[in-house]
């Protein structure tokens, strides 16, 4: 059965830290690119991080040099480190594989599973 099985989410306070871990379980070894999406109440679904294949990143602007995507060597494993998180970073984490090695545009429609999610909350 393939799914992506997430944890590490939690309550911190502003400034502090959490890591994010996806396991893929079930899949075809090909190649695909991993990413993180979020949702916060009332909002769509927006891209947070994103790496190719061949280990590329990408990243939306506002978790630039807060937020660091990385997989292990085989690819099943993902992480998000999140540093100095803030209170806008509230929302529930989405860890997704692409359909594909690498996402031309980083959008939910390029990744076809996806975790069950979970929720990071920052108190300020």
């Amino acid at each position: 059965q393939e799914q992506l099985v997430e944890s590490g989410g939690g309550l911190v306070q502003a400034g502090s830290s959490l890591r994010l871990s996806c396991t893929a379980e079930g899949f075809i070894k090909n190649p695909y690119a991993m990413g993180w999406f979020r949702q916060a109440p009332g909002k769509e679904r927006e891209f947070v991080a994103a790496i190719t294949w061949t280990q590329k990143t990408s990243y939306t602007d506002s978790v630039k040099g807060r937020f660091t995507i990385s997989s292990d060597n085989a690819g099943t494993i993902v992480y998000l480190q999140m540093d100095n998180l803030k209170p806008g970073d509230k929302a529930v984490y989405y860890c997704a594989k692409g359909d594909k090695p690498f996402a031309e545009k980083n959008q939910p429609r390029e990744f076809g599973s996806w975790g069950q999610g979970t929720q990071v909350t920052v108190a300020s």
